[in-house]
């Protein structure tokens, strides 16, 4: 629920209302604006007594909030969220921000060829995987806190970003230490325990959607992480479960301008896992970014046929940089841009 204040609202009038919808049993928050400011009532259980706060001094209207996620919706913010990180990089607004590396992190020499490669390309950030989860528990799982420590040498010698997946809460503490953005995975969309620590966590957080979730789904799982403080949270199409076999999953493109209408957090597109074929990745890619996506996530081995994961979707680095390339051409005749990598990491 919203209540808008009039324009030339005191702040007195605006405490009062703070105060009544505290006495009400809920938390509130003041959101000021360029004409007017309107006060969030958070906790809303739908018993929320509207008439109680109509009547206050200052109260121009109440506007009930029907969507089950708030804090996320364009309702609660109508500016677009720009999450920054490290050295000028950002993830919405005008600019398309690249994510690029390998599934998982396999060794030292395979995460630095990777790095050198993607941001050599263009990209902003690197991504692999320390921890991953699979469907069979015979698959390669990650290397685990050295893969960490791997990813720390990739930032500091490379210069580069770092994104990378945490599976449980004790992940998300490791992960802090090394990443620029925590990444919630389509597996975990809904582990609601996971979600709650990346909301504490005081790092961006990058959340996929999950293989069989709604759009609203996905948007009341980001609202877990805003419900804990964290606001600087990024969506992912990834692709859903469907009925044809010929390609891995359903890549989604029109949840890119829907989110766009329903909420204020930017959305990035995984080709990769949407297609999971090589050659699907790239003209996906460009439609990803066309369709109105604030970035996109791609997987880039230096060697795809010896990935110990996700191989046959990895693109060569040559063909990365030839969707860099589209990439740049596409943004441009849009009206946007490609964000450059990191001026300096710190």
């Amino acid at each position: 629920m919203l209540i808008v204040m009039r324009h030339g609202a005191t702040q007195q009038e605006i405490q009062r209302v703070m105060a009544v919808i505290r006495d009400m049993g809920y938390a509130a928050r003041a959101l000021p604006g360029a004409q007017r400011t309107a006060v969030g009532l958070v906790g809303n259980d739908g018993r929320v007594d509207a008439s109680r706060l109509e009547g206050l001094p200052g109260v121009q209207e109440v506007i009930q909030v029907t969507k089950p996620y708030k804090q996320v919706s364009r309702e609660w913010q109508p500016e677009g969220t720009v999450v920054r990180l490290a050295g000028g990089v950002t993830i919405g607004g005008p600019e398309v921000a690249v994510i690029a590396g390998p599934c998982s992190v396999e060794s030292e020499q395979q995460i630095l060829a990777a790095a050198r490669q993607v941001k050599d390309a263009g990209a902003a950030i690197l991504r692999g995987g320390a921890w991953k989860p699979r469907t069979s528990p015979y698959s390669f799982q990650g290397l685990g806190e050295p893969a960490l420590k791997l990813l720390a040498k990739a930032r500091e010698e490379v210069g580069v970003l770092i994104c990378t997946e945490a599976m449980d809460a004790e992940g998300v503490e490791l992960c802090s230490e090394v990443a620029d953005i925590i990444q919630i995975g389509a597996r975990n969309m809904q582990n609601f325990p996971l979600l709650k620590a990346a909301g504490r966590a005081k790092k961006p957080v990058l959340l996929k959607r999950g293989m069989s979730a709604t759009i609203e789904e996905l948007l009341l799982s980001a609202e877990y992480l805003l419900a804990e403080g964290n606001h600087d949270v990024i969506l992912c199409e990834r692709g859903v479960r469907g009925f044809d076999t010929a390609t891995r999953n359903i890549f989604d493109l029109t949840t890119i301008p829907l989110v766009h209408q329903l909420s204020h957090l930017p959305i990035i597109a995984d080709p990769s896992h949407g297609t999971g074929l090589r050659d699907k990745v790239i003209p996906m890619a460009r439609a990803a970014v066309a369709a109105g996506a604030d970035g996109l996530i791609v997987e880039v081995h230096p060697t795809p046929e010896d990935a110990l994961s996700d191989g046959a979707q990895s693109l060569f680095p040559e063909q990365f940089a030839q969707l860099m390339r589209d990439v740049r051409a596409i943004a441009e005749v849009i009206g946007r841009r490609v964000v450059e990598p990191a001026s300096a990491v710190a």
